[in-house]
């Protein structure tokens, strides 16, 4: 037996990037599903941002908020209950 170090082990710590404190890390914010589909995806998409740099967040921001804005305008475009009809006064003389 040999107490030489294997090679797969030298070569992993060549390749391990130093630590750089400006390149992209995760936020890992939490993000808790709200029970819509399309807003928890709009949520998600925000985990694009953890991989970019921070110029790169204002584009996926800015999408995220559209997709926000058009599932709330969504919700004033949907058909509600029907109104009851206005009582009708007779028109008095």
């Amino acid at each position: 037996m040999s107490d030489a170090v294997p090679e797969t082990e030298t070569l992993q710590e060549a390749v391990e990037p130093e630590y750089d404190p400006a390149a992209p890390a995760p936020l890992n914010v939490p993000r808790t599903p709200t029970g819509d589909a399309e807003v928890d995806a709009q949520l998600e998409r925000l985990a694009d941002a953890d991989h970019l740099a921070t110029d790169g967040h204002v584009e996926v921001y800015e999408d995220v908020h559209r997709g926000l804005r058009d599932a709330l305008t969504a919700l004033d475009a949907r058909p509600g209950p029907p109104v009851p009809p206005s009582p009708s006064y007779g028109s008095r003389s």
